[in-house]
């Protein structure tokens, strides 16, 4: 039986009200599964803001803790302070804090170029207020030179006042185990925790990875186009593949397992109960 820890999951904020109504109902659906917290994302320079903020509104108090992402690039020390205010009014009391990637046509970085500028400012604007999560890749940043450098600007991440991080999807556990060995080696103690991505299209699945720098092992690879349109034996194997990579993450001490919902209920609902961590 696999050994239970905390589940949370990460939620987009949709575009029309047709996709805010489905995710009230994909909330209300995974809220069952006493998820530890829900996480709504937000686009460089705040390209989604008023999404995000109706998202949170909607959630917020509704029994699980929301988590809203905040990205710094292209955006003011101003406009993230206000933010940080309403969050804190509304009673939030956690924040995945992140560099996002700058909006097409914008020019300049702003005033926070980096997520360890964004987490100092989060601890000089609010002190403890927050736990600030931040992003961890083991497979390494797509932007980043050397594998060292990208451990070298996580661990500045944490010296800035992270408390914990969440990672970007992956396949390969012991890219995961490596990361965590490494930052361990550093000094560094904060819970890792798992980001992963249910497999339910193999189109989607390899673009979501080429955009993010994530490695898709050429054994699953070769498996999703030996099925070609056949939905229902990729359901089958990323559920397979999927179970099996978790099982691995938690047997080897991962503290928690963040799921990139993509504002569905399945597959994340049965990977959770076939986990038996609801």
């Amino acid at each position: 039986m696999t050994k239970r820890v905390p589940i949370s999951f990460e939620f987009f904020p949709p575009k029309t009200d047709v996709g805010a109504e489905k995710l009230r109902i994909v909330h209300a659906e995974l809220q069952k599964l006493n998820p530890e917290f829900f996480s709504i994302t937000y686009g460089a320079g705040g390209s989604t803001r008023e999404r995000t903020l109706a998202a949170i509104s909607d959630f917020n108090g509704k029994g699980t803790p929301v988590a809203p992402h905040l990205s710094c690039i292209g955006d003011d020390k101003a406009r993230i302070a206000e933010l940080l205010d309403l969050y804190k009014a509304q009673g939030i009391d956690r924040i995945v804090a992140l560099r996002g990637d700058l909006p097409s046509g914008q020019v300049g970085l702003g005033e926070l170029p980096y997520a360890q500028d964004l987490v100092r400012f989060i601890r000089e604007h609010s002190g403890e207020h927050f736990q600030i999560e931040v992003a961890a890749y083991p497979e390494m940043h797509p932007q980043s030179d050397t594998f060292d450098a990208d451990i070298k600007h996580f661990i500045e991440k944490v010296q800035a006042g992270a408390n914990a991080a969440i990672t970007q999807f992956f396949f390969n556990p012991d890219a995961y185990f490596y990361f965590v060995e490494r930052i361990q080696k550093a000094g560094i103690d904060i819970p890792v925790t798992p980001g992963i991505m249910p497999i339910t299209n193999a189109s989607n699945l390899i673009r979501f990875a080429d955009g993010t720098g994530a490695e898709i092992p050429r054994w699953i690879r070769k498996q999703l186009a030996a099925y070609g349109d056949d939905v229902e034996s990729i359901k089958a194997f990323g559920h397979e593949v999927v179970i099996n990579l978790c099982e691995r993450l938690i047997t080897g001490g991962a503290p928690s397992l963040h799921l990139y919902s993509m504002n569905q209920v399945e597959p994340n609902r049965q990977l959770v109960l076939d986990l038996g961590l609801a």
